[in-house]
């Protein structure tokens, strides 16, 4: 890997090149769940193994200077306010109709916990 320059005109030098494990991919596929032949695992062994490196040269920038952001965009809450409205019932009645379960006129779904 060569050096790299930024805007500022400083410029950052080789980046040891951190070299993960193939043992380490096959565990990130395994929590990925999914699976990878064997010339995938050195493709992304080295694959990975840049992107670190380039966390190591971010390191090195200095943004003591720089204001930190919550967005890149000024963010305004656009929501409504929440208001019970009535719905209409034939509506009601044709989505709960599509439900394969229901109770008490609502969806019953599982338990998301």
């Amino acid at each position: 890997m060569g050096g790299f320059q930024f805007s500022h005109g400083k410029m950052y030098g080789i980046v040891a090149h951190t070299m993960i494990t193939k043992e380490e991919v096959q565990h990130i596929a395994k929590l990925a769940r999914i699976q990878l032949s064997r010339e995938q695992v050195e493709k992304f062994q080295k694959e990975l193994s840049q992107v670190l490196d380039y966390f190591t040269i971010l390191q090195e920038v200095d943004v003591l200077s720089v204001e930190p952001l919550t967005h890149s965009i000024e963010v305004k809450n656009v929501l409504r306010e929440d208001e019970p409205r009535k719905a209409d019932p034939e509506v009601v009645q044709k989505l709960l109709g599509m439900a394969p379960e229901q109770k008490d006129g609502f969806l019953k779904v599982k338990s998301v916990f």
